[in-house]
């Protein structure tokens, strides 16, 4: 599906199984029966362009205000104004929701983002009082739209290309590392922060990470993050 529709396509959840829909013309179906030898086709409602935007709600941690830019941020609140159009994580994820949950239980010092996609947590951090903020990712298209998020919700961050494996890192009081748990066993060892952020993986998972005590666990509809310190 994603080799057919690259601009992107919807995805249900049924009791037998996943449906895939593609909103597109006859040789967009055309296409979908070569792929898979059988679908089926339905005229679509009006105002279809739109409906994706209903499976982008706001998420509101603590003080913390995550949304879309057609959404409203309440008063008072440190928003951070993601377009999910064009990001590559959104807040809607549990692991992002729980790494935001454990970031307010850490004093604000410096911070380095691994992986930082759209930028979402560093932007939130900078949000929470945490500088100087330093976001790497591999992804060329994740760096233009970190960088892009940051300028428009006029935090102040530090985006760089970079491999965190191989690359020299910044030294950060606080690292966070939303990406998987294979990822942040091998991160682990190149970091000298005193706190870590680490999620990505399963509640079912507990990734090995060198130099480093778990001081909280929180889980959510399967996914888990963790705080850990460094050992002395």
């Amino acid at each position: 599906m994603l080799e057919l529709f690259p601009e992107g396509f919807e995805e249900r959840d049924l009791p037998d199984g996943v449906e895939l829909s593609a909103y597109t013309d006859g040789s967009g179906e055309e296409r979908l029966w070569a792929a898979f030898g059988q679908v089926s086709a339905a005229a679509v409602l009006s105002g279809w362009e739109e409906r994706w935007r209903t499976f982008h709600r706001p998420v509101r941690v603590g003080p913390l205000w995550v949304g879309p830019p057609w959404e409203r941020p309440p008063p008072g609140a440190a928003s951070v104004v993601i377009d999910p159009g064009r990001a590559f994580g959104t807040g809607g994820h549990p692991t992002t929701r729980l790494c935001l949950q454990l970031l307010l239980e850490v004093e604000p010092t410096s911070l380095l983002d691994v992986g930082c996609g759209s930028g979402v947590l560093a932007i939130a951090a900078a949000r929470l009082g945490f500088a100087p903020v330093v976001a790497i990712d591999t992804d060329q298209s994740a760096i233009e739209a970190a960088d892009r998020n940051a300028r428009d919700n006029g935090a102040t961050i530090d985006v760089r290309r970079g491999d965190a494996l191989a690359d020299p890192l910044p030294g950060a009081g606080v690292v966070i590392a939303n990406v998987s748990g294979a990822f942040v066993s091998d991160l682990a060892p190149r970091l000298l922060a005193s706190r870590l952020v680490a999620s990505g993986y399963l509640e079912s998972e507990q990734p090995v990470v060198a130099g480093y005590e778990p001081i909280r666990r929180m889980t959510e509809g399967g996914w888990a993050a963790d705080l850990l310190a460094r050992d002395e």
